[in-house]
């Protein structure tokens, strides 16, 4: 992306939020840009999580429209009996309630982009609505009956199919015929080979700017981790994911074990063929990591009990003295007696 403009959300360059160099990732952002140029409307496809609202923000901010309203919807947030109104606005004392008037969506966006999100989930009565506008971009308030016009760019998103949903009766034919005048589909995380090396840090320094501190640095193993999972919350969940490694990870540097243990769905990352090796080698060295601390403490409380008197010590727990002296070496054992600190070294 080339966009400067900003997002409403941070104060990051909009090209910096979208994130990646794989050949697929590529190839949506090229047309992206490509369609920002241009008034019609554009239909932006992709699983939950891919980023639409992030490229409905690009396609408004790289256009002509950047220094106008960009003004996104849920419209499964559209009440049926009220969508006229918020989207077309209403006049005084238009219906009950209506006290003063009121402008819709429609007319807040006027110069710049009207992002509908979620459009699959409008109700027959809102898709007729919305149609009758699409069609010749003129429309009456609720209780007026002056005729009015909108200069207003229509951005749509939607995570399903909308051709099965034509298909099924579920969703007007002519209406994604206006919709899809230009389409994009965004592709899932798992199909952007090489983009996880890139937005691991980049999601990192986000958290880090959302809950304070410096970003934690990820190790080859951890990111190898990261890469064998499919993520079927695509993007989202992978900022989800680094936000509780950010928030749970004491040092500055995360490896596969602290991941594991922040994120325990990347344990479901098994079943990927190429995760298992990594993953044993990660569960390998765990197991091996909490044996060893189960040891120190107790050959540290064992020697305390004795006042670091290896002979002793073995006695109580029943050990050879060699055994015992090797497993204090092998922790480096501190023990504090009453005239000195008694240090077993390697």
């Amino acid at each position: 992306m080339t966009a400067q403009a900003t997002s409403a959300d941070d104060d990051l360059p909009l090209h910096a939020t979208m994130v990646g160099r794989s050949f697929a990732f590529r190839a949506a952002t090229e047309l992206i840009e490509r369609f920002a140029a241009c008034a019609a409307p554009v239909l932006i496809l992709g699983e939950t999580g891919t980023g639409k609202e992030l490229a409905a923000r690009a396609v408004h901010y790289c256009s002509p429209r950047r220094d106008e309203p960009f003004v996104p919807v849920n419209c499964g947030s559209l009440p049926d009996t009220l969508v006229e109104s918020e989207l077309f606005g209403h006049a005084r004392g238009a219906f009950t309630d209506a006290s003063r008037a009121r402008r819709g969506l429609v007319q807040q966006a006027h110069g710049g982009t009207l992002f509908l999100d979620e459009v699959e989930a409008l109700t027959p009565r809102a898709q007729v609505t919305l149609l009758r506008f699409v069609q010749d971009v003129s429309f009456r308030a609720v209780g007026d009956d002056e005729v009015q016009r909108s200069d207003v760019r229509i951005v749509a998103a939607s995570n399903v199919d909308l051709g099965q949903s034509v298909a099924s009766k579920g969703f007007r034919a002519d209406l994604l015929f206006r919709l899809e005048a230009l389409a994009v589909v965004l592709p899932p995380l798992r199909e952007r080979h090489g983009d996880i090396n890139l937005l691991a840090p980049h999601l990192l320094i986000k958290a880090a700017r959302s809950t304070g501190g410096s970003p934690k640095r990820l190790t080859a193993q951890a990111l190898a981790l990261l890469q064998a999972h499919r993520w079927p919350g695509n993007v989202r969940e992978l900022e989800n994911a680094l936000l509780r490694v950010q928030l749970l990870c004491g040092g500055p540097c995360v490896d596969a074990a602290d991941l594991l243990a922040s994120v325990p769905a990347l344990t479901y990352c098994s079943s990927t063929p190429s995760a298992v090796p990594l993953l044993r080698s990660v569960l390998r060295d765990k197991k091996q990591s909490a044996v060893d601390e189960v040891e120190r403490r107790f050959v540290e409380d064992i020697l305390v009990r004795t006042g670091g008197n290896i002979s002793a010590a073995a006695r109580l727990c029943n050990m050879q003295r060699a055994s015992l002296s090797k497993l204090a070496k092998k922790h480096a054992i501190r023990v504090q007696t009453a005239d000195a600190v008694v240090v077993l070294a390697r």
